[in-house]
């Protein structure tokens, strides 16, 4: 287990859950007052923190909200949420795929259209015997997203999911595709402050003026390879986690489990960063966090010259989420997306795995005094302990074999730069995971979905109506005026708890009293663990492995006295 304060720990301990615990400090089940921060439109710069009594900006302001404080360590709260209630007005309907207007056959289906070819949909439909209808999605205005997506064509008014395979079977007779999705997920313009719920969320505060503790990034015992979040808190025997940053979910986009984005563990950089999208930048020391946008300065140099150095610990040649400087088919961040680069430099640390990825190219192994100890003329071999590998691959294959030989010095750089262009200064407390959009900034929300890749061009804006758009479960985390660190996730895909569209997640994080705040990882993802227990109900319907998470580490003293019990 990779820990800020190093080492690799047992999960012999067995915990008490924290919530049987931990002290109750407050059980609030009457409606709260709405005095709170009022919603989005109204100036506020969001300094009442998430044990206090302001109402989440989340829905009318009169929804009944209840609140559970439970102290898990000094200086550590969980306060868990729920918003709202059944509503009434939201119901099942089965929502078409549009057929592309693209000459190319073997073009998407997409949800949204122009108005014009989803009335043409809908009328063909119509003639089926389909009682469809045409809707105009638009959506909330972010920094620099938002407006009118397009139109999509529904059918149908159910009470419940199964309800919706008859009209699914009379869609697909007609020659279209479907599926049935619930309306409380839209998050359409006005939704927020018409819909009534239900929202379920946990907020884990942790307070550096009393927490003794350490926050820290963790992966666990190699990159490569997924574990849950509760599996991850409970080997460093954590007091909270929750999911972190985006990660390579599908084997053929790269090395299942590594950070599609920056990650700083320990100290030590083993993944670049996606372009400039913001991180959380975890100061183990201070038990302190901040957002900032990192950039790349990787670098290979010898005697004979310099080249720079395209990634670290990951698959040479498959870039997820883009934003590498060579990245076909952009340099820019897209999210979902594996960008390829035939011709690159990659490093490799022990923490990788056991084997580095496999394949033609060539490969330079590097002690840890900088020397070359070994030269293979194809990829794949075991990262020396202390050391590093280089692999290349294409046209840098030549420009590595001239720059490295057996005994000579090649020294590897794997710098990051904040936005001031100067080195983010790192010791082994510091830890990193990548996220993004930004969701707030300096108080004020500034959310960035388009330029952190969330909004896809040419694609008729299906992945921003799905992924920035619609209600999903969230992980953020952003700090408050006085210093404090929250890490927050909201349920969501379900008719239990209707998740949050991403302007919903930045009015959330305003009214929680974030003054930063950032999206990390979502959907299936999300996670919070207390002890030994899940918090939240994962929408999948079971934890999902992930990359590495955001650890609220004991004090060693604490861990020794537990483990002499």
């Amino acid at each position: 287990m990779q820990l800020v304060y190093g080492g690799r720990m047992k999960a012999s301990l067995t915990h008490r859950s924290a919530l049987t615990g931990g002290l109750v400090l407050a059980v609030c089940s009457a409606l709260l007052s709405p005095v709170g921060p009022a919603h989005a439109d109204d100036s506020q710069t969001g300094d009442a923190g998430a044990n206090q009594g302001a109402h989440l900006n989340l829905g009318p302001a009169d929804l009944p909200e209840n609140r559970t404080v439970t102290t898990l360590a000094p200086g550590v709260t969980l306060t868990k949420i729920s918003r709202g209630g059944a509503d009434p007005s939201l119901f099942w309907t089965a929502e078409v795929a549009i057929p592309s207007e693209s000459p190319d056959p073997d073009a998407p289906a997409s949800a949204l259209s122009s108005q014009a070819t989803a009335q043409h949909i809908a009328d063909k439909l119509g003639a089926a015997g389909v009682d469809a209808r045409v809707e105009h999605v638009q959506s909330p205005q972010l920094a620099d997203a938002g407006g009118d997506l397009g139109y999509r064509v529904r059918a149908g008014r159910l009470a419940a999911k199964a309800d919706g395979d008859s009209v699914v079977a009379q869609i697909k007779a007609a020659g279209f595709a479907s599926s049935v999705i619930y309306t409380g997920w839209d998050g359409d313009t006005g939704t927020s402050t018409k819909t009534r719920g239900p929202w379920n969320l946990e907020v884990i505060t942790i307070d550096p003026e009393n927490f003794r503790g350490q926050l820290a990034g963790s992966f666990g015992p190699d990159l490569e390879k997924r574990e849950t979040t509760s599996q991850l808190a409970n080997d460093a025997r954590a007091i909270a986690a929750v999911n972190a940053g985006y990660f390579v979910f599908d084997p053929t986009a790269g090395a299942e489990g590594d950070p599609a984005g920056v990650g700083v563990y320990g100290g030590k950089t083993l993944s670049e960063p996606v372009a400039d999208r913001p991180a959380l930048v975890i100061d183990g020391k201070k038990n302190g966090t901040s957002i900032q946008r990192l950039t790349w300065a990787g670098s290979v140099s010898s005697a004979s010259g310099e080249a720079a150095l395209d990634g670290l610990d990951r698959v040479p040649g498959l870039i997820r989420n883009c934003g590498g400087a060579n990245d076909l088919p952009t340099p820019l961040a897209l999210h979902d997306i594996t960008c390829t680069d035939a011709n690159e430099l990659v490093t490799f640390t022990p923490e990788f795995g056991p084997s580095t990825p496999a394949g033609p190219g060539l490969e330079v192994a590097v002690d840890n005094h900088d020397t070359v100890t070994s030269i293979a003329e194809t990829r794949g071999m075991a990262v020396p302990a202390g050391g590093r590998t280089v692999q290349a691959t294409g046209t840098d294959v030549a420009r590595l074999r001239a720059m490295a030989t057996v005994g000579a010095k090649l020294k590897i750089g794997t710098g990051l730069l904040g936005g001031d262009g100067k080195s983010l200064s790192t010791d082994k407390a510091t830890s990193v995971v990548n996220g993004g959009p930004l969701l707030v900034k300096d108080g004020q929300e500034e959310v960035t979905a388009k330029r952190d890749g969330m909004v896809h061009p040419n694609d008729g804006n299906s992945f921003d109506y799905g992924w920035v758009h619609k209600r999903n479960p969230r992980t953020f985390a952003g700090t408050d005026a006085q210093g404090k660190t929250m890490l927050v996730t909201a349920d969501g895909r379900s008719t239990a708890s209707l998740g949050l569209s991403l302007k919903e997640e930045a009015d959330v994080a305003r009214s929680l009293g974030m003054v930063q705040a950032i999206n990390l990882d979502g959907g299936g993802s999300t996670t919070a663990v207390a002890g030994e227990a899940v918090l939240n109900i994962p929408s999948g319907g079971a934890e999902r492995p992930v990359g590495d998470a955001v650890l609220v580490l004991p004090t060693r003293k604490d861990e020794q006295a537990k483990t002499e019990k």
